[in-house]
């Protein structure tokens, strides 16, 4: 019986995982309720992930299969932290999550049965005010074709400084940067002038690569609730059926 429900609490658990938009009134603290519980404890005492597909100690995060899609997948902190408004993560010594959630690129890769260019895939957080969960997760997926083709313009502009962009009829603006670490860190780079919590609560972010290979750099695109036409998701901007691996 203690087995059947541990096996039945593991299902329920992930099930609730799938459609991030949809279920934060089923159970808003389920992403962390897994990792906490179903993933961590088996990668400490047995060296498996449990349902997690990765679970990285050292660098306190986990990779989670979304049930949405075939190809997406979650970056989630092993520590507890809220979200994008989280003060945690502008800490000196918080973990790198766009630099993790970068280099776990390659699970889209496997389920796509193709190797992504730096362009086609992208990273990306909710607002406050648009997640379902109350525990931090980079989304990790393809792009949207037409949305690879319209920030196609940006992967040669200028390092850090904004540009203004309207992707899939909403206001954003993009910044070119050489790397994803230290000040270049995407949650720095945004906070720089939304410095407070209440903020950075109301921006979204989405990360790709500024070209078919990252030797030009990562596109940060920003948009936030506070602004005319503003976006509190880019998580439009990507592809849960990823239909660039369909058309090769």
């Amino acid at each position: 019986m203690l087995l059947f429900l541990r096996k039945t609490l593991v299902f329920s658990l992930a099930v609730i995982v799938g459609g991030c938009a949809s279920l934060a009134a089923s159970n808003p603290n389920a992403l962390w309720q897994i990792v906490s519980e179903q993933c961590v404890p088996p990668e400490q005492s047995t060296g498996k992930p449990g349902v997690c597909t990765d679970v990285n100690l050292q660098k306190r995060f986990a990779i989670l299969k979304d049930i949405v899609g075939d190809t997406q997948y979650l970056l989630i902190p092993t520590d507890r932290v809220t979200g994008i408004e989280s003060p945690l993560i502008l800490q000196p010594d918080a973990p790198d999550y766009w630099v993790d959630a970068w280099n776990a690129r390659h699970y889209v890769d496997e389920r796509a049965k193709i190797q992504l260019q730096a362009d086609q895939l992208g990273l990306e957080i909710n607002s406050q005010f648009r997640r379902s969960q109350q525990q931090l997760h980079i989304h990790i997926d393809c792009m949207r074709e037409d949305i690879v083709a319209a920030l196609a313009p940006y992967h040669d502009q200028v390092l850090y400084q904004w540009h203004p962009a309207t992707l899939d009829k909403q206001r954003y603006r993009v910044m070119r940067v050489p790397n994803l670490e230290g000040e270049n860190n995407p949650f720095r780079v945004v906070a720089r002038d939304h410095p407070d919590s209440a903020q950075m609560s109301e921006q979204t972010i989405l990360v790709t690569g500024a070209g078919r290979t990252t030797k030009d750099g990562w596109l940060i695109v920003n948009s936030a609730l506070n602004i005319e036409d503003g976006s509190g998701t880019a998580e439009p901007l990507l592809d849960h059926e990823c239909k660039l691996a369909k058309h090769g």
